[in-house]
């Protein structure tokens, strides 16, 4: 019998996702709240998509829409659209609201 070989794998996959990130604001001392927002956006991604921490790559727009309103006061959830490319590159964006 021949090996399965998964076609979900090979070819790109995108999808959009709603992260909370209410745990960020109270488990983290006030002065690493972005920080810790940021670490938990990449566990999601790592988690729904299938992939490596070292291999997710954050935008720099999502990133200054967690530290917008600085290092204690990040916004409760963010939209995001992941991609997953054939190499196992992953790519975070904030999605945009229309």
């Amino acid at each position: 019998m021949p090996p399965k070989t998964s076609a979900r794998h090979t070819e790109e996959l995108e999808r959009e996702y709603v992260i909370p990130l209410r745990a960020s604001m109270h488990q983290p001392s006030r002065r690493r709240r972005a920080g810790h927002a940021l670490e938990t956006v990449r566990r999601f991604v790592v988690r729904h998509m299938k992939g490596k921490p070292e291999d997710v790559w954050i935008d720099p727009r999502l990133n200054e829409h967690i530290w917008e309103r600085g290092i204690q006061h990040i916004p409760s959830r963010v939209r995001v659209k992941a991609i997953r490319f054939e190499d196992g590159l992953i790519e975070v964006d904030l999605l945009e609201t229309e």
